[in-house]
Order: C-alpha cells, then structure tokens, then sequence
C-alpha cells in the first residue's frame, strides 16, 4: 500500500506510550497497532480528528503518500 501511517513517528516525538494515546482518542491499543502496522483498512473522521487533537498535529502529518514500489494498486 503506498499510503504510510506516521503514528509512530509522532508518538516519539511527543515521548508519548501507546496505552497514553490509546486512552486519548478513545480507541483500544490493539487498534492503535492496527492503525500504525498499516492494517487498518479505513479510518474514521472521528479518530483522525482525535488523533490530530491529541497530537496537535494536521492530518497530512499522520498520513503520508509514496509511490508503491512495486507498481501494484491495492485497490
């Protein structure tokens, strides 16, 4: 998939746990590592506005686009 989650990179940043930012968006750890492993396969308006809140942040800097190398289109 060429659409790359930075969850973790901003996590870092900010020196926050993942049980910390689960408990402030209002979602379970389990799906946060959904989310940052790339799995998920949609994400609501809602969270993502959580997670811009919770990590004062723009929704460009959670999501990032690249070319996928292999030329496939997952869609």
């Amino acid at each position: 998939m060429a659409i790359r989650i930075e969850i973790d990179v901003l996590l870092a940043q900010r020196r926050m746990s993942v049980g910390e930012f689960a408990d402030a968006i209002g979602i379970t750890p389990a799906n946060v590592a959904v989310l940052k492993n790339g799995r998920a396969k949609a994400v609501r308006f809602s969270t993502l506005d959580a997670i811009c809140r919770v990590l004062e942040c723009q929704p460009g800097d959670v999501l990032r686009w690249e070319p996928d190398p292999s030329g496939d289109d997952d869609s």
